[in-house]
């Protein structure tokens, strides 16, 4: 039987493999972003990658129907709508732990997080991906516009990847 958020996936997707099924190896995921990395420089495939991730944010918080909602959002609603599509039961992107929020900007726990799956510790990569579809699903759901970046990794002694999103002006 399939969870209330697997039939949410589901139903927005629709099944895209009838025999393979609808989800992919994760080493194939990380073999195309350092494959891009590669083609296109760190710098210019890292600027897609964020933006192709805030694209996705926004077309997830769309699906949910949180987009021009009135209600106000605790980051605990925030935090269940996100793992409702990027958890284990969506689209496994990462789990989110806890959404912290201090004088306007979110810090966003992340656990099991694709871009550091498989690294080394002492890695200097960053989930630009991730951070992007956390920003972009933010910005929907809250009507901001913000700046991310990564202040933790579980690839540099941090217990989670850490994301801090500040409000622009």
């Amino acid at each position: 039987m399939l969870s209330s958020e697997q039939t949410f996936i589901n139903q927005e997707m629709g099944t895209l493999r009838p025999e393979l099924g609808d989800f992919s190896s994760i080493i194939f995921l990380k073999a195309i972003i350092i494959g891009l990395e590669e083609a296109l420089g760190h710098k210019t495939a890292g600027i897609a990658m964020l933006s192709a991730g805030r694209n996705q944010g926004r077309n997830f918080a769309q699906n949910l129907d949180l987009v021009g909602n009135q209600a106000i959002w605790s980051v605990e609603d925030i935090k269940e709508k996100m793992n409702l599509v990027l958890g284990k039961q969506g689209t496994r992107l990462c789990i989110i732990d806890k959404i912290e929020l201090k004088e306007n900007v979110y810090k966003v726990h992340t656990k099991e997080t694709f871009c550091s799956a498989g690294e080394a510790q002492g890695s200097p990569r960053i989930c630009i991906y991730t951070l992007g579809v956390i920003q972009g699903f933010l910005e929907a759901v809250l009507n901001k516009r913000f700046q991310g970046k990564q202040i933790e990794s579980v690839l540099r002694a941090g217990t989670h990847d850490v994301f801090e999103y500040s409000t622009l002006a």
